[in-house]
């Protein structure tokens, strides 16, 4: 009898379980679900940035699309206990390598419209290449879910900014993905993300 009450009293506990599902999650994984909070935070920043400048449409519609990826990121650090390491105040960064970019893509920002959807679309290029190399770098499904409508999105928002350049009759080069998968999006259409 005592034996099935140590049962009873152990075997059911799962109190533990928000633990453990923190500990399911490789070092990789931890750093660029940090990462990728504050990279959606400076597409965020970067846009909010440039609407202030130019009073666009596009930089203020996709700055919002920017909020709901940094909510969808959020919802995942907490589900698995992850220190989100992203401040509140706009334009600050922890991670300094973002710092360096937000400064130099508002640097050029301020040049020209065109300047600044250029700054757009390197945001655009940048995060579908990072948001590649996550999803090969992670074996849980809610993560990869997760990641997989951030690229959608992400897509759209290249086609979005390139379509505005090509208007100025400006043609943007990738500088982070292969010709090829940009060429690709932009012989796509616009996705339904639910984003």
């Amino acid at each position: 009898m005592q034996f099935l009450i140590l049962i009873l009293l152990f075997g059911c506990d799962d109190s533990n379980d928000e633990i453990d599902i923190g500990d399911s999650l490789s070092n990789q994984e931890i750093e660029n679900l940090q990462f990728l909070k504050e990279e959606e935070k400076l597409a965020r920043d970067v846009y909010l940035y440039s609407f202030d400048l130019y009073n666009q449409n596009i930089f203020k519609n996709i700055s919002n699309s920017e909020q709901s990826h940094m909510n969808s990121v959020t919802v995942i650090l907490n589900k698995y206990n992850i220190q989100d390491l992203s401040f509140e105040e706009r334009g600050k960064f922890s991670n300094n390598l973002l710092q360096e970019l937000y400064d130099s893509l508002t640097e050029l920002s301020e040049k020209s419209l065109e300047d600044a959807l250029v700054a757009g679309a390197t945001v655009e290029d940048l995060d579908i290449n990072d948001l590649n190399t996550f999803i090969l770098n992670t074996d849980h499904q809610d993560v990869e879910d997760m990641l997989q409508l951030l690229n959608c999105g992400s897509r759209n928002h290249l086609r979005g900014f390139t379509n505005n350049l090509e208007n100025l009759g400006v043609y943007y080069i990738p500088q982070y993905i292969s010709l090829e998968e940009y060429e690709a999006i932009l012989n796509g259409s616009h996705e339904q993300c639910n984003n």
